[in-house]
C-alpha cells in the first residue's frame, strides 16, 4: 500500500514533527495500513570506546532527513508508491548497560509491525545496537540455520571479543551476531576497513570465519577492481536474505566528521553511495545506519549523509520488489 506523505510544496519541510523523511508515525496508522518498512531510533552509545554522543544520532538523522524526497533519480523508484512506510519512534534503552539495552532493543523491535511483513531499519546510536536489529531480521527471515548474508560498511572489523570486560560493545556486534548464528560469516562483506588494529586477532577471526574483506587500500590502489570484487560478492549471495549495516565512519572524516571513531582515508560520500547502489534488487530483510555523533559536526553533514544512506537502503529493496 502506498504511503501518504505531506507535499513539500504545500507543507514546508522545515515545519511539523520530524519523523524520518516525514513518514507517518506507526501509532497514527490505521489497522489496515500494515507497514512494509519501519524506521526506528536506537539512542544508545554506552558501547562506545572513544567519543560518546551517538545517543543523539537518531534525532539528528531524522532532522536531516526532512529534505529527502521519496523518489530515487538513480534507481528510478518511488518509495512512497512501493511501500507502506512508517516511523516507529525510539526504543527504550538502559544507558548504563549494554546487555540490558540489547534486550530492550530486541523486545521493542520484535513488537514493531507484523513480523511476516514489516522490515526494520534502525538509526543509531553506536554499532552495538545493530545486534538487536540483526536478531529480529534473522527471526523475520525465517531463522535460516546458516544465518543471513550481510553487507557492512565500516572502517573497523568489529570482531573484537571484549573491551574493558564488555562483550556487547560497538566493536563486538559482528562477532556476537556470527556466534549467535544470525549472520553467515561466509556470506558477509565488510567494505572500507582501514587504519590500525589493537591486535591481529581481530583480523584472524574475520579470515578464519571466511568474511570477505574489501579493504580501503584495495579501493585506493584500483577502485574499479575492488568494485568488481563487491559485484562478485553480490552475485555469489544472489537472492539470499541480506542485512545491510553502515557505520558512517566508513566515510572519510572530511565527509563525515561527526562520528566517535573517525579514521582517515575512507570513502567519499559519492563513492559510498555508489557502492551501496550496487546492491539494488537484493533481498534486504533489515538494515541500520549507526555512529552519527552530532556534537562533533556542527555542519550536520554527517547526519545528512546518514539520512541519505538510509534512504538508499530502502530504495535497494524497492528495486527488488518492483522488478
Amino acid at each position: 500500500m502506498p504511503t501518504q506523505l505531506p507535499s513539500g510544496r504545500v507543507q514546508p519541510r522545515f515545519a511539523g514533527l520530524a519523523t524520518f523523511m516525514r513518514f507517518p508515525r506507526v501509532s497514527d496508522l490505521a489497522a489496515a495500513d500494515a507497514p512494509d518498512w519501519i524506521v526506528y531510533g536506537a539512542p544508545f552509545d554506552g558501547g562506545t570506546t572513544f567519543h560518546p554522543g551517538a545517543r543523539f544520532g537518531p534525532r539528528a538523522i531524522r532532522d536531516a532527513s526532512q529534505y529527502l524526497k521519496p523518489t530515487s533519480l538513480e534507481l528510478e523508484v518511488d518509495l512512497a508508491q512501493c511501500f507502506s512506510l512508517a516511523d516507529g519512534g525510539d526504543s527504550p534503552v538502559a544507558p548504563y548497560s549494554c546487555s540490558d539495552t540489547l534486550e530492550q532493543l530486541t523486545s521493542f523491535a520484535q513488537g514493531l509491525g507484523q513480523p511476516s511483513q514489516a522490515h526494520l531499519l534502525a538509526l543509531g546510536g553506536d554499532h552495538s545496537v545493530s545486534l538487536a536489529n540483526i536478531r529480529v531480521a534473522w527471526e523475520r527471515a525465517g531463522r535460516p540455520a546458516s544465518g543471513i548474508a550481510a553487507v557492512i560498511f565500516d572502517a573497523h572489523l568489529d570482531t573484537v571479543d571484549a573491551v574493558w570486560g564488555e562483550s556487547y560493545g560497538h566493536a563486538s556486534f559482528l562477532r556476537r551476531a556470527i556466534e549467535d548464528g544470525c549472520i553467515d560469516a561466509q556470506r558477509t562483506l565488510i567494505a572500507g576497513v582501514r587504519g590500525s588494529l589493537n591486535t591481529l586477532d581481530d583480523l584472524r577471526f574475520a579470515r578464519e570465519r571466511g568474511i570477505t574483506l574489501a579493504l580501503m587500500s584495495q579501493f585506493i590502489d584500483d577502485f574499479a577492481a575492488a568494485e568488481r570484487g563487491v559485484l562478485e560478492f553480490r552475485d555469489r549471495v544472489g537472492d539470499a536474505p541480506m542485512y545491510l549495516s553502515c557505520d558512517v565512519d566508513s566515510a572519510d572524516p572530511s565527509c563525515a566528521p561527526g562520528t566517535g571513531t573517525p579514521v582517515c582515508g575512507g570513502f567519499t560520500a559519492a563513492q559510498l553511495l555508489g557502492i551501496l547502489r550496487r546492491f539494488q534488487g537484493a533481498q534486504v530483510v533489515g538494515a541500520d545506519v549507526v555512529e552519527v555523533c552530532p556534537s562533533r559536526d556542527q555542519s550536520a553533514n554527517t547526519a545528512m549523509l546518514a539520512a541519505q544512506i538510509a534512504f538508499e537502503m530502502l530504495c535497494l529493496d524497492a528495486v527488488g520488489r518492483s522488478s
